[in-house]
């Protein structure tokens, strides 16, 4: 088979999705898969569906577009808070989205009152990570106006941690975001379907808790994916953690120096690089780089060395593994090389 290619278990990622929905839903919390991290791959969005999940979340309206084109059934979240450069794709494409700017909302509304539709917004709340949200202060002021809106339906708040800032979903935060509920709902005397806490980082708080207060929704996808929680990067009990394997092939192997000869610059990417001297070693490349993957999230599953990357290649310290030309070399992909990888054109994607 052609590489560098990523093989993808879509019976693992099934299970994950379904052990996840059946874990939140015991304490009445939904889950919306989130697709990004495979750039809204329909046959993997399929999977997600087939398990019971019926909202899938992406960052990009471009992945939105592929997976409706698929005939995917489901309702779609657009998770990044929209520019106003594609407020029209976001109403064609999404039925809900995420927001934080006035601004914005009023144009969704504008164009969802044109389309004759009804587009539904949930309102991000800063709650400490400091990426998208409104400041808590702010908000009655701007759902005061979004339900004034035409074409507009305020469906819920939502929150997002631990992406940024690193900040951790708890008690504090969590039972913050579930008392601004309360407090939107008795003062404008509506219902919100969406008190959405987080992403794959609550798990420890949700496992931890015995009331979950307002929370009734998380975005997951590293945890469907990949199996772990995301403070931690720990594997969560009875997922996958191997649900996708990257596969990339020898394209070089010889005995060489461990220690490039002449005078020390820039490297590619403007690093000067340091090595360590292991005598003559059993030098490999494989045909993949950084340009297709985040090399430093990769874990052979050899005994090999990573030794470093250009563009196109990847070197490795073959040890005793007997690698030849020709051979393929397997590896597990944290998050950053998974999206990577995902994106890269160059990689074929095998779902399975």
């Amino acid at each position: 088979m052609s590489t560098p290619r990523i093989e993808i278990d879509l019976g693992k990622i099934a299970h994950n999705a379904r052990t996840l929905k059946r874990l939140y839903g015991a304490k009445g919390v939904d889950v919306i898969g989130v697709t990004k991290v495979v750039c809204g791959d329909p046959g993997i969005a399929r999977a997600l569906v087939d398990s019971g999940i019926d909202i899938l979340a992406d960052s990009r309206t471009a992945n939105l577009q592929r997976m409706r084109e698929a005939g995917v059934d489901a309702q779609f979240l657009l998770l990044r808070t929209p520019p106003l450069s594609q407020a029209e794709a976001v109403v064609r494409l999404a039925d809900i989205s995420l927001n934080s700017e006035l601004a914005v909302v009023e144009k969704l509304s504008e164009l969802a009152s044109v389309a004759h539709t009804t587009h539904q917004v949930v309102l991000m709340v800063e709650l400490g990570d400091l990426r998208e949200g409104l400041l808590p202060r702010d908000l009655g002021r701007v759902v005061q106006r979004v339900i004034e809106l035409d074409g507009i339906e305020l469906a819920g708040i939502g929150t997002n941690l631990a992406c940024f800032g690193g900040v951790t979903p708890d008690a504090e935060n969590m039972g913050r975001l579930s008392s601004i509920a309360d407090e939107i709902e008795e003062r404008f005397d509506l219902t919100l379907t969406f008190v959405s806490g987080g992403n794959s980082a609550n798990y420890s708080w949700f496992t931890s808790t015995q009331d979950v207060g307002r929370i009734n929704n998380l975005r997951l996808g590293e945890s469907i994916f990949l199996g772990r929680e995301t403070l931690r990067r720990e594997p969560i009990p009875g997922l996958f953690t191997d649900a996708f394997t990257l596969v990339a092939e020898v394209i070089e192997a010889k005995t060489k120096p461990s220690l490039p000869h002449g005078d020390i610059c820039q490297d590619a990417f403007g690093n000067v690089p340091e090595f360590q001297d292991r005598g003559q070693i059993n030098r490999v490349l494989l045909g993949i780089g950084l340009q297709d993957v985040a090399v430093s999230g990769l874990t052979p599953g050899l005994d090999i060395d990573i030794l470093g990357a250009s563009s196109d290649h990847i070197i490795l310290d073959a040890r005793r593994s007997g690698l030849e030309v020709g051979d393929e070399v397997t590896f597990d992909l944290n998050y950053a090389a998974l999206l990577a990888a995902m994106t890269s054109p160059y990689v074929q994607k095998n779902c399975g």
